[in-house]
């Protein structure tokens, strides 16, 4: 209902100003001080007061008197305050939001009939997930939800580096070393095992002699070689160690939980032949130079030349995904992809050769991140490993536990937990914890994983969020008379604390509006960080089941709507609602 009072207030102040003969492109429709007891204001006596020749308020007065609210399904009337003209909503944007909060799809936007890929992950398959990494997952799942709630038609993909020198080194050593040489795995499953041959080969390779390392490089050498002329027996060769490194890491990433309609593989655009094709158009530009014994591009705006082959006849990831790319284009209306800050650089430099090649750019986005890190001493780090995500993940899992079990006899609501429970619940908790902490924050800003903010009960937190999703499952289960949404008179709902957590719920959908057009999930986390504080008010000020009837049934549906909408906010972020806690 917000996006439709929104629609209603643009369209009232904008024949307010025609009529009064200024400009109305910019209206300045914005959300007031919470103090302001209105959804929506317009700052546009601003904009307007050199032009009328007279200070803001006075123009804001001479606005307000022109508005015309008569008609408008959703907008009421207009308040004063100072230079702010305040628009207040009807009594059907209350009736509405609280039936609408009803639904289970509640905030999801209609359908836009456009396409995105959205591409996160993307980790080289050379070892189990590590925990600087898994901002990336956490933030591109997040954001994929937010894009599929928005409307968009969504794809999740994850392009596999199966060409490059790294994976013909891990090729290499799997074929060269004995298990009996190996140490043991530290996890009975396939990334763990097969890891320690990709170690084994690094570590040779940097202690080698002369004659050791040379022969090596040649079989390294032989390998590349066989992908880039499409041998049909390389690429088996290279796959016999690709895909159960990727069964082994997609077990790490589902814990959390992340999964994708598709692995992409680089190797697909060096067998289809377009990768090829790039080659020849690129060599065909103008900017196109042959310098220290390679191709590269002399691209605009970078210092730094970009290099897309070797002079042995090689390509380099880019190349590789330049076609990756201009299939994207070819498949989608957008593309989405999420990097580490340190790939600004190549994504930059990508996009300039895919405008060289006549590609419409404009579909491309990136999102970046700065990296994840551990409090020092926080948890132990294998030599050569460093922090693999699922010891963090059990690490979580185990600290919720405890701070699960510890508040057992503080709990208000009466029904017993197994032991099922609690582990059900300290996996909620543990693995939200994770989520909420990486996905909360501006993903530019680098973090530091704190325990004891992660699982803080009463902070701002994944638990602190989660356990209003659990209070209003405890109302709503003791009451056991839940009415209809849509039946229920929202004028009923009277006090500030009411008033509040209804107009909060009636926001949802243009926090979805907003996180999806600014591919920030952030938004989501702290709008739900919002919503808990405006329900905690209103659980402390406003009792619910021991009301008197017309009270209790509208505060019932007040509350069926919030749990609706926190299970959704919640769910966007990938993070679990728990029925109880």
């Amino acid at each position: 209902m917000f996006l439709s009072l929104r629609d209603d207030v643009a369209a009232a102040l904008s024949e307010a100003l025609a009529a009064l003969d200024v400009d109305t492109t910019d209206l300045g429709i914005e959300e007031p001080p919470e103090n302001v007891d209105a959804p929506l204001a317009s700052s546009v006596a601003f904009r307007l007061a050199a032009e009328r020749g007279a200070p803001p308020p006075q123009v804001a007065e001479e606005v307000a008197d022109t508005l015309d609210t008569t008609g408008y399904e959703y907008l009421d009337r207009v308040s004063l305050a100072g230079p702010y003209v305040n628009f207040h909503p009807s009594k059907n944007y209350y009736d509405d939001t609280l039936a609408a909060a009803g639904d289970d799809g509640y905030g999801r936007l209609d359908p836009k009939e456009e396409s995105v890929v959205v591409e996160h992950t993307s980790a080289n398959p050379t070892g189990p997930v590590h925990v600087g990494r898994a901002r990336n997952p956490i933030i591109g799942d997040a954001v994929a939800n937010v894009l599929d709630f928005a409307g968009y038609d969504v794809t999740r993909h994850y392009y596999v580096n199966d060409a490059g020198r790294q994976m013909a080194v891990f090729t290499w050593a799997y074929e060269t070393f004995d298990e009996d040489d190996l140490p043991d795995p530290e996890r009975p499953r396939a990334d763990y095992d097969l890891v320690r041959y990709y170690r084994k080969g690094n570590a040779y390779l940097e202690a080698a002699n002369d004659d050791e390392r040379e022969a090596a490089e040649d079989e390294i050498q032989s390998i590349l070689q066989g992908l880039e002329a499409g041998d049909e027996a390389t690429f088996e060769r290279v796959n016999e160690v690709v895909e159960p490194m990727l069964g082994g890491m997609g077990s790490s990433l589902e814990r959390l939980p992340v999964t994708y309609d598709e692995f992409v593989r680089e190797t697909r655009f060096m067998r289809d032949g377009s990768m090829d094709e790039i080659v020849e158009q690129l060599k065909d530009t103008e900017n196109a130079v042959y310098e220290e014994d390679a191709w590269q591009l002399d691209l605009p705006d970078f210092e730094k030349k970009l290099v897309f082959l070797r002079s042995d006849g090689t390509s380099l990831y880019t190349t590789r995904d330049l076609a990756h790319h201009e299939w994207k284009f070819d498949n989608f209306d957008h593309a989405v992809t999420v990097l580490g800050e340190d790939h600004k650089l190549q994504a930059e430099q990508l996009r300039g050769a895919l405008d060289l090649l006549g590609n419409d750019t404009d579909q491309l986005e990136s999102v970046y991140y700065s990296w994840v890190n551990l409090p020092e001493g926080g948890m132990s780090t294998r030599a050569g490993t460093g922090v693999d995500l699922d010891d963090l993940l059990d690490e979580s899992i185990a600290r919720a536990r405890e701070e699960v079990e510890s508040r057992l006899d503080d709990r208000i609501r009466n029904d017993d937990l197994t032991e099922d429970d609690v582990e059900r619940i300290a996996r909620q908790v543990g693995l939200g914890a994770v989520r909420y902490d990486i996905v909360s924050k501006q993903p530019t800003k680098a973090i530091t994983f704190e325990w004891d903010r992660a699982l803080d009960f009463e902070a701002q937190s994944a638990p602190y969020v989660q356990y209003v999703h659990a209070r209003t499952c405890g109302i709503l289960d003791e009451a056991n008379d839940v009415p209809a949404l849509d039946s229920v008179d929202a004028s009923t709902l009277t006090t500030p604390e009411e008033r509040a957590l209804l107009d909060v719920i009636a926001r949802f959908p243009a926090v979805i509006e907003s996180a999806a057009d600014e591919l920030a999930p952030h938004v989501i986390a702290t709008y739900t960080r919002e919503f808990a504080e405006r329900f905690n008010a209103f659980y402390r000020e406003c009792p619910v089941l021991d009301a008197e009837e017309e009270t209790r049934t509208a505060r019932l549906a007040l509350v069926a709507g919030a749990r609706t909408t926190m299970a959704n906010a919640l769910g966007l972020l990938g993070v679990a609602a728990p029925e109880s806690m």
